[in-house]
């Protein structure tokens, strides 16, 4: 499949500069491109319905994250593909950015000319692997349930409110918990939420 000749592109910022400067390197490769800004989930989710061929989305964003904001996305858009772009290239943030829907991942620290092969890529119904050398992209990550929990963790939900949520046993949810602490080697809920803050999984 190739990538139409006049796509139309929304990219999700809340930096106004890098908006700016990444609109005009997209202009550059793909002039008849149309491209739509937004600053946050929250602004772009209240745009009316256009016709969206790509979303470029950054995960660290005021209020919901990219990681956050893609199934809300998805939802206003569903058959719109999800680009990450993101100024941490770490493996599990990359993974768990394709664990939850997006269908490609590029820091923000690539050239011009690979965020634009990133965009023609996913515009082409490829599917790109995150844009880093680490071999730990194979090594443990999140399950899509723990980050279920950890969401809950940073909303300020005990165990019993999380196995509620999740309709899990509290055993269950103590074992989810107990597994976050160790995949960020911290040895308490708070700095866990912390940690994932820092690494741009939650807002």
């Amino acid at each position: 499949m190739t990538p139409m000749l006049a796509p139309c592109i929304l990219l999700i910022d809340d930096h106004a500069m890098f908006r700016s400067g990444l609109s005009m390197v997209i202009s550059a490769a793909l002039p008849d491109t149309t491209i739509l800004e937004a600053a946050s989930i929250h602004e772009a989710s209240n745009r009316p319905s256009d016709k969206v061929d790509l979303i470029l989305l950054d995960i660290k964003l005021n209020g919901l994250s990219g990681i956050e904001g893609i199934a809300l996305l998805q939802r206003k858009w569903p058959l719109t593909p999800v680009l990450m772009l993101s100024s941490l290239d770490e493996p599990q943030t990359a993974r768990l950015a394709l664990e939850r829907g997006a269908a490609g991942f590029v820091s923000k620290a690539e050239t011009a000319e690979k965020i634009v092969e990133a965009i023609l890529q996913v515009l082409g119904g490829h599917v790109t692997e995150p844009s880093t050398t680490d071999n730990k992209l194979g090594e443990r990550r999140l399950t899509p349930r723990q980050c279920d929990v950890l969401d809950l963790l940073h909303q300020g939900l005990s165990n019993k409110l999380i196995a509620r949520q999740l309709a899990l046993s509290n055993n269950t949810v103590r074992r989810h918990v107990q597994d976050i602490l160790e995949f960020f080697q911290v040895v308490s809920r708070a700095e866990a939420v912390v940690e994932a803050r820092q690494q741009g999984l939650i807002g």
